[in-house]
């Protein structure tokens, strides 16, 4: 222990590690700063998570259009703890992204973002876009159906933006057509890029925590003033604060520990998440879902009218992303307290209502034909020969991927459990011949024989 010491005293009085990171260990926060502070540091733990599994994938990721797919299907089936690297790397983003938005509701709640620390709120807001562009950009390096198609309806909205709409989308994509090149940009912007970003933005935020110093607890009342605040946090801290280390830390340390231990204990349990079949346009038959955090954005864009999408995806983010630097900006005095803030705890639900509703409602994807549907026969026993017939063609033709029956099938189309009650034989036929604007034609598809057991057994349906 003693030679191990003397090597520890020589670097450490060389590089004067302990001068450095002793005082800002042991700076002083305020003494109340306890588990409602713990979500940023989490963020910061499952960043470092990120990092860590991210550069084993590397070693074994191949990003070329020939090789991508198979490589991640040898990382996941036969390399060594694979499977378990890529369940962590993607519930560790997951927590990453959850964790900063907790963060940034909690800073906003209590309107941590005030005087003197509006360039924390600035900082941390960039970062959390930029996490949700390296969760989106890390879809597409799985290089499977529901990667690639994904990122193709991220671009094809983002072309829709007027005069600059296409030139956006082929610096996303590389060009105008997905290929090698789409996916060595995408690989650039998840391991390079952004990632740099993000060590610069993140080092800059932890300064600035440094410089102005931890928040303290709101009390109603107690109000904000730049003019005075410095010297009342600083007169704070020397009569009451306690130093970040151990007396605040082992909080951070604990609840960090816990995050990485549960991503860990899921990435065991649940594995990486499943690859589709590699990316073919000549494959129509997939729904592109993206990872869940960015579900709530395809569900806004797939229940709006067409017709004001093109204005939506102009106007919908400049103004969030403006609302949320300006934020600091419009309102760095005052009051801090939620319970003298009503309006934005009630704000804060009604996003986190809206936010959730979507998700709920682009889990479901009502508006997608469904194509993982278990065939009707299987689920329905009938007795009756005709009735067989039908279900069969009902699924095999494709109907079921849209309608549902009894609760098997899509939502695309409407429910056909109960249509033998509204509809006669006579306007079946023609709707099944002739189509509708959702719905293809299927006149030259069926025989005979197929249209006429189809509609006897939709007939039926009573």
């Amino acid at each position: 222990m003693g030679f191990f010491k003397k090597i520890w005293n020589w670097i450490d009085d060389r590089s004067g590690i302990s001068e450095t990171i002793m005082p800002l260990a042991k700076h002083l926060v305020p003494p109340a700063s306890k588990w409602s502070y713990v979500f940023g540091s989490a963020t910061l733990f499952c960043f470092i998570l990120q990092v860590a599994t991210g550069i084993g994938l590397s070693l074994l990721y191949q990003p070329s259009s020939q090789n991508a797919y198979h490589s991640l299907e040898y990382i996941t089936n036969q390399a060594f703890l694979g499977n378990v690297l890529r369940g962590i790397h993607y519930f560790g983003a997951s927590g990453m992204i959850l964790f900063v938005g907790i963060h940034m509701i909690r800073v906003y709640i209590t309107a941590s973002y005030k005087f003197p620390r509006e360039m924390n709120w600035i900082s941390g807001v960039i970062l959390l876009f930029l996490t949700i562009a390296m969760g989106f950009t890390g879809q597409l390096l799985r290089w499977d159906a529901n990667g690639v198609w994904s990122s193709v309806v991220a671009a094809e909205q983002l072309s829709r933006v007027p005069i600059i709409g296409t030139y956006i989308a082929d610096v996303l994509l590389g060009g105008q057509a997905i290929g090698e090149h789409t996916l060595n940009r995408f690989f650039s912007y998840h391991v390079f890029i952004i990632p740099a970003m993000m060590f610069i933005l993140v080092g800059f935020h932890l300064f600035l925590v440094f410089r102005n110093g931890i928040s303290e607890p709101p009390k109603p009342g107690r109000l904000v003033d730049p003019k005075t605040y410095r010297k009342w946090y600083q007169h704070l801290l020397a009569k009451k604060g306690v130093p970040f280390w151990p007396n605040a830390a082992w909080r951070d340390a604990l609840f960090g520990a816990v995050v990485v231990i549960c991503i860990v204990g899921l990435a065991i349990f649940f594995g990486a998440p499943k690859l589709t079949q590699p990316p073919d346009p000549s494959i129509i038959t997939t729904t592109p879902s993206p990872d869940w955090y960015m579900i709530p954005i395809f569900a806004l864009f797939a229940l709006m009218p067409p017709k004001i999408e093109s204005y939506i995806i102009v106007i919908g983010p400049l103004v969030t992303i403006f609302a949320l630097l300006a934020l600091p900006f419009l309102s760095n005095s005052g009051e801090r307290s939620p319970l003298r803030r009503p309006w934005a705890v009630f704000g804060t639900f009604l996003v986190l209502i809206f936010v959730f509703s979507l998700l709920y409602i682009g889990l479901k994807a009502p508006w997608s034909p469904k194509f993982d549907t278990k065939p009707i026969y299987k689920q329905i026993k009938t007795n009756n020969p005709d009735m067989e017939k039908g279900m069969v063609l009902f699924y095999k033709k494709g109907c079921q991927y849209c309608h549902q029956i009894k609760g098997h099938g899509g939502m695309k189309g409407p429910d056909l459990t109960l249509i033998g009650r509204t509809w006669d034989k006579n306007q079946l036929k023609v709707q099944i011949i002739n189509g509708n604007k959702n719905m293809p034609a299927y006149g030259s598809i069926l025989t005979k024989d197929e249209l006429n057991q189809l509609v006897n057994y939709l007939a039926a349906l009573r």
